[in-house]
Order: structure tokens, then sequence, then C-alpha cells
């Protein structure tokens, strides 16, 4: 089963019915004894980082996440804001601390003229071929849709598992151990979003 964590700030029906259409078994919850009970944990995410560490407080879901992801190492799959969330801090509208799952910082995007920010479009990847992550995936057809005005800055390049150019080079995904998070949304992605979305379910089954 697959707990999405539910906060308030997320997209959740999306993620739902596209792992559903995997058939996979879901649960969108706030829960730490459903989050328990699962094998595999989604973080989602849309809006502004200080808020939605707002409302996992108020939820009450950062202890549960902290004990499936730091202490049982359940495997984590965060989109979007839910990939920003896991940074140790941000600078979106101020400085705010996130979950510090990963040795990062959330900066604000500043690529130069003509692009915009916000990022919003498809964008391809630059990624390892023999990744287990990308299997069925080829370089030439690695199109994804992202949405964002801030990125993640690792301190530890290995953490980066892939780029996209917007004016220079953008963290796109980062693993560390049983964390995997990925800036643009796979749910919106079409068949290539699709087959990440697999892959990482198949991972470790």
């Amino acid at each position: 089963m697959i707990a999405i964590v539910d906060y308030g700030m997320g997209n959740v029906r999306s993620l739902s019915n596209a792992f559903e259409y995997l058939g996979e078994a879901v649960v969108i919850t706030d829960d730490a004894q459903v989050m328990d009970e699962a094998d595999r944990i989604v973080l989602p995410g849309v809006g502004a980082f200080g808020d939605a560490m707002r409302a996992m407080r108020e939820r009450g879901v950062i202890a549960p996440l902290n004990r499936q992801v730091k202490e049982l190492k359940k495997p984590l799959l965060g989109i979007c804001l839910g990939m920003q969330l896991v940074a140790k801090e941000s600078e979106e509208h101020g400085q705010h601390q996130g979950l510090g799952w990963i040795d990062a910082r959330i900066e604000r995007l500043a690529p130069p003229a003509p692009f915009k920010v916000p990022h919003v479009g498809w964008n391809s990847l630059d990624f390892p071929e023999n990744d287990w992550l990308f299997r069925g995936i080829k370089r030439n057809e690695a199109n994804f849709y992202f949405v964002h005005s801030f990125h993640m800055v690792c301190a530890n390049p290995a953490d980066r598992l892939a780029t996209t150019d917007y004016g220079g080079d953008v963290t796109a995904v980062v693993r560390h151990d049983n964390i995997l998070v990925m800036q643009f949304h796979p749910e919106k992605s079409q068949d290539n979003g699709l087959r990440l979305l697999q892959n990482w379910i198949e991972r470790d089954q």
C-alpha cells in the first residue's frame, strides 16, 4: 500500500489516480497508524514552503514522517514542493526550516533572459541511462512537466540524480538512501511520468 500524505497542500487526487492506474492500492492520509501500515510514502506539495511546513506541523504529520523515513527507512517519494520540503531550509518568502532529510537549500530560480520565473512547461532531463529509475525511458524522449519558482541546491553533488537545463543547470531529481524526490510532476508527465512511478514501485519489491 502507498500512503500519500495529506496536509492540505498537495496534488493528492491526481497522484492517487496515477498510482491507481498502475494497479496500486493507495490511501490519502494524515494518520500515523495508516502510515505505519503503508509500504511506501509519498509527500506531495503545491504552494509556498513556509505555509506547507506550518500546515504539516498543524496536522501533526512531521513526527510520523520522521519515523517512517528516517527510522524505518521506508521508500519516500517527494514531488514538486514535496521535494523542496525535505531540504534543510528555504529562502522562499523569508527563511524557513525544512524537514532536513537532505543536506540542501531551496533558492529562487535566477535564469538569464529570456527565461521566465516561474518555470512552467516541458523540459528534458539529463540522467544516467543505466539507473533503475529511468528504465524504459530514452534520453532523447525524456520530457517532464515542471511548475516551480524555487529549486534545490545540494551540498553533496552526488545526491543529484538528474538535472534539467533552464538557462542553466537545475536539479530535477535527488536521491539519498531511501529518499527520492522530483521537482517535476510525474503524474502530469504522461507516459514518462507513469514509467518513473512504476520503476519506483517495483524497486526493492
